[in-house]
């Protein structure tokens, strides 16, 4: 088996690389543009399937040591991003990740969340009001991105002068920026969660960091270093996803007119046609990284002990053997199922915060323009240079 190098600008069209790659196989030795090698997975049967083995490691620690020993000399490991934002739960294996795991559980169920629903629609009417009059705006900076940092930010207690600093850091740790600007942003991340942390120990109120804290102190086990990283991945993992769901489901309307005519005269397909956008344009390219800790056979591949294993969500969920037509986008498939909030034991734990958001985005947005429209050429709009995230730098609109 050939090692298949992607290029720097993978991110700018991930759907063609995955079909192409699909074409010779589901599972396939890569090396990513840092030099990482890997093996790249883009069927969704097989995705699915590592998605939830539990050979596959998502261990930090022995992932750093990998991480040194493969990559290029010089570089460092997890590109950057300092090791003390890195003990979360999305970096665990069984029993660490079921015990984090548990502390959160409770604040993102479907009940839970539906409790939000009317702050949602509060802070949607407020953004949507400050685009009226506007003959054209960017749809991302001032309204797919303010809408889910603000949720996420009251939910767990971040003042709102903090937010859009925030969000930069944010940013920067998730597209393919310089090692030093990372590692930047990742110090400050880390600093500020620390003293936020200290205020939340000290002047408790009703929000969930609060609640962690206590949680931590009550003797369940929430070291520092952990309660940091669940702040930092709560926080980010809270609103990036949205973001781009938001955005990429509104760029998707706008470039099939029929759907988009067909959402506007029976709204309650709007359920229906989130799932859809995460199936079609998903918010998250490659899921985060794995190891094998003993080989793995998968798609008549057998992939060594101590090999990283790359998940192409978007590749797995334009899967032909899956989806018919994957790239048609059809706002009343039966596109249950997707993976673009992942699966198993790491399956995305703020999924239903998500899906409320969006829907009620999607729906305000539509409702209130009706004349909405693409204000760029397709080929005009541009990526972020990220391997994680799937989303644009702006989404230019007329009004």
């Amino acid at each position: 088996m050939t090692t298949y190098e992607v290029a720097e600008d993978f991110a700018q069209d991930p759907h063609l690389l995955a079909e192409l790659l699909r074409a010779e196989g589901p599972v396939r030795r890569a090396k990513m543009p840092r030099g990482l090698p890997c093996y790249l997975v883009t069927g969704f049967a097989e995705a699915r399937l590592l998605l939830a083995d539990p050979r596959l490691s998502k261990d930090s620690g022995r992932a750093r040591a990998l991480f040194e020993a493969k990559l290029p000399s010089g570089e460092p490991a997890q590109g950057g991003v300092g090791q003390d934002l890195s003990f979360h739960m999305l970096n665990s294996d069984p029993p660490d990740h079921t015990r984090l795991r548990k502390l959160v559980n409770k604040a993102f169920t479907a009940r839970t969340v539906a409790r939000l629903r009317p702050r949602v629609e509060e802070i949607t009417a407020e953004l949507l009001d400050g685009l009226a009059g506007q003959d054209r705006a960017d749809l991302l900076a001032s309204f797919a991105a303010p809408l889910p940092i603000t949720v996420i930010c009251e939910l767990l207690g971040v003042r709102a002068a903090d937010r859009t600093e925030f969000s930069e850091w944010s940013k920067t740790l998730l597209s393919s920026s310089t090692p030093e600007a990372m590692q930047a942003a990742a110090q400050n991340m880390f600093a500020y969660l620390t003293d936020l942390i200290a205020q939340k120990r000290t002047e408790p109120a009703e929000d969930l960091l609060s609640d962690l804290v206590h949680a931590s102190d009550d003797g369940d086990s929430l070291s520092e270093a952990e309660l940091v990283s669940m702040a930092f991945l709560l926080l980010v993992a809270g609103h990036e996803t949205t973001v781009n769901l938001i955005a990429n489901g509104v760029l998707a309307l706008l470039r099939e007119p029929e759907q988009l005519a067909l959402l506007r005269s029976d709204p309650s397909l709007l359920p229906n046609a989130v799932e859809e956008f995460l199936r079609f344009d998903g918010p998250i390219h490659l899921a985060t990284l794995r190891f094998t800790a003993e080989p793995v056979e998968v798609g008549g591949v057998t992939i060594p002990e101590g090999e990283f294993v790359l998940v192409s969500l978007l590749g797995a969920n334009r899967d032909e053997e899956r989806y018919p037509e994957p790239d048609r986008l059809d706002i009343t498939r039966a596109a249950g199922g997707h993976l673009a909030f992942g699966h198993g034991i790491h399956y995305c734990v703020g999924a239903p915060l998500a899906r409320l958001e969006a829907e009620i985005a999607l729906g305000g947005l539509l409702a209130r323009f009706p004349d909405l429209a693409l204000d760029a050429k397709p080929d005009e709009l541009v990526y972020r240079p990220s391997s994680l995230v799937h989303g644009l730098e702006a989404l230019p609109v007329r009004l």
